[in-house]
């Protein structure tokens, strides 16, 4: 099955917006709790950390999977 290359584009761009959002949140989230509780730093920051590299790991496998459908 074929692709149209402008929507591997289109999804491609989606799954970046989207992992910019998801870090957004997250960095804005670990700056409160920070805030709040200075004395947790290194585990509020180990979590922001571990759940920002899985949002980048989805965002990556998304655009791969756009990549490839477009080369199909």
């Amino acid at each position: 099955m074929s692709m149209d290359p402008g929507l591997a584009a289109i999804g491609a761009g989606i799954a970046a917006v989207g992992a910019g959002i998801g870090i957004g949140i997250i960095g804005g989230s670990a700056i409160q709790a920070i805030a709040r509780q200075p004395e947790q730093l290194s585990r509020i920051q180990t979590f922001m950390l571990l759940t920002a590299a899985l949002v980048e790991g989805v965002a990556l496998f998304a655009l791969v999977i756009c990549f490839m459908a477009m080369n199909k």
